[in-house]
């Protein structure tokens, strides 16, 4: 099979591409003549698998690129328009929104998994533009739409943007119309989709994995069996209980990522003889050769506020929050803007389902990071900022739990009668970090020592080194490993001028029903 010229695969990627393109030919899709054909039936399951720095990502962009030069549709989650029946449709997913904005910076169209399995319904009066600006329409005369302060003017802004980020609410909001007004609510997915890809696959649970396999006949996973695997899943990976013929393993690390000494240390855990005063020694040796590993002998209080603290222990963490808290001089009673929050999940009764789809849909999903910007307009509302979304603004009515060291029940400066659960995002545990990277990233190594006297394992493999792995991966320039339990000073207050507003900022009215 020939393979695309971009780039020169390895020969592990290599078989692995041959391996998905067959399987994409059978659907239907022929990525190396770039013909479509109508379903070729049946449903197919497989893996691309590998360790960190084995192409894995660069293996999945390059069969991106394949499949849209072939002309299948890739589908966002943010707009889909009426199914044609020579449609061949692609979505690339991930279990979060962080790991979704890692692929989207690389050039991939990633979305979560909760955008696709919630489609947006939207208003008659904007089906149109939402038409046109997919291609599949065409531009809508301004007087045939009863959109007030609509003009010819704002109709090109909403082009433009659509076509520099592909994204239908973007460039609604773009055009100065609201999420509100033209999305009128979610509903769950009814119709198959073709063709999925799915980052991070480590962190798939089963219900997930089974409601993928309902809407994709065809599902490729990409995932990294050194990392955690989810929580009450006994260690095991969706993608490791498949049949040995549909997993393709990516063995060696990839040309582009030798010269990188965080790698090396992820690799080097794979050495059963190595233990943790040995792992150590090869961390101090590499910070004083290479400038991307730092031996450090405290945390960096600058950097938890949009890098938080990696540590295996929840004790730890609380602690770590609570020294964050107090070397910024956060009041007890309220907190300051800038100060980092993980969302715990959205308590909402049935009868507000639509409101949690609505807020899952755009971001808001358990495990996602978030900046808090102040107080909404409405009492327990809270201004957001959610890290790693296409449009990272909103207002939620949040419950925001502060947990305090050596006390069972936390702290509450902010709370709704119902609404979005957070806690504190200065620290979190190694296993909520799964999915995301962060430019810097430090890793408690007090904690790791702590899992390696444990003497614990997971499937086989000592709990310290998935947990060193996973920590260390984490990083995608810089990896401080902290040996000693204290807090430098921080260089300057907490703020919120470094966080992006998107170029189309949409504002979520997520009213849930409490009273004023």
């Amino acid at each position: 099979m020939t393979l695309p010229m971009r780039v020169q695969f390895s020969d592990d990627q290599a078989e692995a591409w041959d391996a998905v393109a067959e399987a994409l030919e059978a659907a239907g899709v022929d990525i190396v003549e770039g013909t479509l054909s109508p379903d070729g039936g049946g449903n197919r399951v497989m893996s691309v698998i590998g360790k960190a720095g084995s192409g894995k990502t660069l293996l999945l962009a390059e069969l991106y690129k394949a499949l849209d030069e072939a002309g299948v549709e890739v589908v966002s989650g943010d707009y889909e328009g009426r199914r044609r029946k020579d449609r061949r449709t692609l979505a690339i997913l991930a279990p979060t929104n962080k790991a979704a904005s890692v692929l989207r910076s690389r050039g991939v169209p990633a979305t979560t998994i909760h955008r696709i399995l919630y489609t947006p319904v939207y208003a008659p009066a904007y089906e149109a533009i939402a038409e046109w600006l997919a291609g599949q329409g065409t531009r809508p005369t301004i007087d045939a739409l009863p959109i007030d302060g609509l003009s010819e003017e704002a109709l090109d802004r909403a082009k433009a943007f659509y076509e520099l980020n592909k994204s239908i609410p973007g460039a609604l909001a773009a055009a100065g119309l609201r999420g509100s007004d033209f999305i009128q609510g979610w509903k769950r997915r009814e119709d198959p989709l073709d063709i999925g890809f799915v980052d991070e696959a480590s962190m798939l649970d089963e219900r997930q994995f089974d409601d993928l396999r309902e809407i994709f006949p065809t599902l490729v996973l990409f995932g990294d069996p050194a990392q955690l695997a989810p929580v009450n899943q006994s260690g095991q990976m969706c993608f490791e209980r498949l049949p040995e013929p549909a997993k393709h393993v990516l063995h060696r690390i990839h040309r582009q990522t030798q010269d990188n000494p965080i790698l090396d240390l992820a690799h080097a855990l794979a050495d059963e003889s190595l233990d943790f005063y040995g792992f150590e020694r090869m961390v101090a040796e590499a910070a004083k050769r290479d400038p991307r590993v730092v031996w450090a002998e405290r945390v960096e209080s600058d950097l938890m506020a949009r890098s938080p603290v990696l540590v295996w222990r929840n004790a730890t963490r609380i602690r770590l929050i609570h020294a964050f808290r107090s070397a910024f001089g956060a009041p007890a009673d309220q907190l300051l803007p800038g100060e980092p929050l993980i969302c715990d999940g959205i308590e909402l009764p049935l009868k507000h389902r639509k409101k949690r789809i609505d807020l899952e849909a755009r971001g808001l999903i358990k495990g996602a990071q978030v900046v808090y910007l102040g107080p909404g307009k409405k009492p327990g509302f809270s201004r957001l900022h959610v890290m790693g979304a296409e449009d990272p603004r909103l207002s939620a009515a949040s419950i925001i739990k502060i947990e305090i060291p050596d006390q069972e029940e936390p702290f509450i400066p902010y709370a709704a009668r119902m609404g979005a659960a957070f806690l504190h995002g200065a620290a979190v545990t190694i296993h909520k970090a799964q999915g995301s990277q962060w430019e810097d990233v430090q890793v408690f190594a007090p904690d790791i020592y702590a899992a390696f006297r444990a003497g614990r394992t997971e499937a086989g493999i000592p709990l310290w080194k998935r947990l060193t792995y996973v920590a260390i991966t984490r990083a995608e320039h810089r990896l401080l490993w902290v040996t000693r339990n204290r807090l430098a000073r921080p260089s300057a207050p907490l703020g919120i001028e470094d966080l992006p507003t998107g170029t189309a900022t949409l504002q979520l009215r997520a009213e849930t029903g409490e009273e004023s």
